[in-house]
């Protein structure tokens, strides 16, 4: 018998995050549209590391498009939990319409 290893992919309110390094994305790449996102800055609290600055996009994942055109909306948040919020928000009324 072979033993497989299972890989546990995080979900956040129903949909799947990736993260690789200081990039973020939130969302299915089967559906029409995704959340990126771009850790810019770190900031130091009570000598701990904190998410300082992101930037947020909103991307359709039409492949027809140039990368520049598949932006739909874009955003920079202070926090990693304010960056998240708006990205849901975005991504589930581009989803709903």
């Amino acid at each position: 018998m072979t033993e497989q290893t299972a890989t546990k992919e995080l979900i956040y309110k129903g949909r799947p995050l990736r993260r690789n390094g200081n990039d973020i994305y939130y969302g299915n790449f089967t559906d029409s549209h995704i959340i990126y996102m771009q850790i810019l800055s770190f900031d130091l609290v009570d000598g701990v590391e904190e998410v300082g600055k992101v930037n947020v996009q909103l991307l359709s994942n039409d492949s027809r498009l140039s990368p520049k055109a598949r932006i739909v909306k874009e955003s920079a948040k202070n926090g990693l939990y304010n960056a998240m919020e708006i990205g849901v928000i975005w991504l589930e009324r581009a989803l709903a319409g």
